[in-house]
This record gives C-alpha cells, structure tokens and sequence, in this order.
C-alpha cells in the first residue's frame, strides 16, 4: 500500500502541489502589482477633478473586486489543471458547465441583474467603499461594494445588504466636496443686517479655526431670507467643507451660532400663540377682583372663579 501512495504523489502528488503553490504564488503577486497599478491608474485618471478622499476610495474598490475576480480565475484554472493531471476528461465538464451556465441563467434573472447593476455602478463610478451614500431608500456608509450586492451601515449601526439590481437612485453625499447648509430663525423682531453681520462674522471665524480651517473649503455664510415661518424668519446659511465634514462643522457653526446670539441679545424663537378676545372687544373686558382674570362685557360671574363681578 505504501508503493501505491509513493508512485501516486510521485506521479501525481508533487504536480498539484506545484500547481497550488504557484497558482497562490501568482495571485499574490499580481495582487500585490494591481494594488500599485490601480492606484497609479485611479490617480493619472482622476487627477484635478477629484478629492484625496474619492482616490483612496476608488482605488480600494477596484483594486478589491479586480483582486477576487483574479482568484476566482486563478482557483477555476488550478481545479482543471488537476483534475487534467489526474486523468479526468475535462472536455465534458467544461461543456456540462456551458449548458449549467444557461441553465442558472434562466433560472437566476435576479442574479444576472445583480451583477450587471454592480459593473455599471464600477463603470460609471457612482461611488466608492468609503462613501456616505442613500441608495434603496438606505443611507449609510458603504464598507462593501461588488458585482452582486452593495453593503451600508448606518447611523444607528444596522448593516443592509442591498442586491446592485434593486438600486435605481444613488445620493452620494460625499463626492468630491460637501456643503454646509443651515437654516436659522430668528425673531421678527431683529434687524436683518446686524443679524447678517453677525452670522458672516460667526461662519468667518469658525474658517479661520486651528482645527475648522482644514476642514473648511469656503466659509458658511448667509445666503438669503430663506421663509417667514410661524414664529420667525429663517435665513438660509451656505458654506463648502471636505467630503465627510459636513456633520461636524454644521454642529459646530450651530453651536456658535447659538452663543453670538445670546450675547448679542438675538432672538432664536420657539412656537408660542398669542390669544385675543377680538378688536371689537379691546379694552371692554372686565376683570375680575379676586383672581385678575379677564371677562367678556355683560357678564355678571367670572367664567374663571365664580366669583361675583
């Protein structure tokens, strides 16, 4: 028994283990090369248009789905190669395997779908592992993206796995740039340039922070009047800052806003109603002695203690 096994490794044993390691050998060092070549390819072809952040995305993206796509080759060739080694005719399996290919292919629609979703998202460059992005009616940090399916979590630290095929809008929150955008209210009763200056003064500052000012593009400042609300006037603030520091700077800006406010005495409103009893009724109302409740004219007993007008 031991000669069988010795004649069959020496026939056949020490020939897969070659193709084995070789065939690891060669995917980590294509892997290794296609890293630098992504990299290389992302940055000539991205060069000017794009942040530091989508070039360090793009390239863990490509150089990711690139590198298991390589290995799936790598391990399809090295089974062939052994069982052609082992004297097994593949002929009939790589024809049993076209006929199963068109058999899944009508029978998973879904799933060629999928993938063809996923190869136009990397085509088209919708967007990138790393990204913030609001697809499916999802929104949440991308931590995986392949040719079938699209992985977020949220902010609540739920994980979503979305099939590529199901994705039809993509909002990507964190290409290139982001904005600051703000709507502050204040009093009906405050002077518009003097609040104005001071919240142009407030976003100016803020640019000019030790930490703030790498974060920062542009300064948030006062774009327009944006609604006369219920209780106040909301003015729309505007400010560009570095993909992913959008939710940062704007607790910040609000936070500032906040305090230059009250110590300039401006004011933030809430929801509150003003009751009337009607023009016509303007000071004929009586009121009564024992508890300075108001009473409509006629009325001979307060509707608030009963006592006696």
């Amino acid at each position: 028994m031991w000669d069988t096994v010795s004649n069959w490794f020496l026939e056949h044993g020490i020939t897969i283990i070659i193709i084995l390691v070789a065939s690891y050998v060669i995917y980590r060092v294509v892997k290794a090369i296609l890293n630098r070549f992504v990299t290389r390819y992302v940055r000539l072809r991205g060069k000017g248009r794009h942040s530091k952040l989508w070039f360090e995305n793009r390239s863990k993206t490509l150089s990711a789905i690139i590198a298991s796509t390589l290995g799936i080759i790598l391990f399809v060739v090295a089974l062939f190669m052994i069982l052609s080694d082992l004297g097994v005719d593949i002929g009939p399996l790589l024809a049993g395997a076209g006929v199963i290919g068109i058999a899944v292919g009508f029978g998973a629609q879904s799933l060629i779908k999928d993938l063809l979703g996923g190869i136009l998202i990397l085509l088209e460059d919708q967007y990138n592992k790393g990204d913030v992005v609001k697809i499916a009616n999802i929104a949440g940090l991308v931590e995986e993206v392949n040719l079938r399916r699209t992985v977020l979590r949220d902010l609540e630290g739920i994980v979503h796995h979305v099939p590529n095929g199901q994705i039809t809008t993509v909002s990507n929150y964190t290409r290139d740039w982001a904005r600051v955008k703000l709507d502050v209210p204040v009093g009906y009763g405050e002077d518009m340039d003097h609040v104005f200056t001071v919240i142009n003064r407030v976003g100016k500052e803020l640019a000019e922070d030790e930490y703030f000012s790498k974060l920062i593009k542009t300064p948030p400042q006062v774009l327009r009047v944006q609604n006369f609300g219920d209780s106040g006037i909301d003015i729309r603030i505007l400010g560009n800052v570095k993909p992913m520091m959008q939710w940062e700077v704007t607790g910040e800006l609000r936070k500032r806003l906040k305090k230059a406010f009250d110590d300039e005495g401006i004011e933030i409103p809430w929801p509150h109603v003003k009751l009337y009893f009607g023009e016509s009724q303007k000071g004929n109302t009586i009121i009564c002695k024992a508890c300075s409740h108001p009473n409509l004219t006629g009325s001979k007993f307060c509707s608030n203690c009963g006592d006696k007008l």
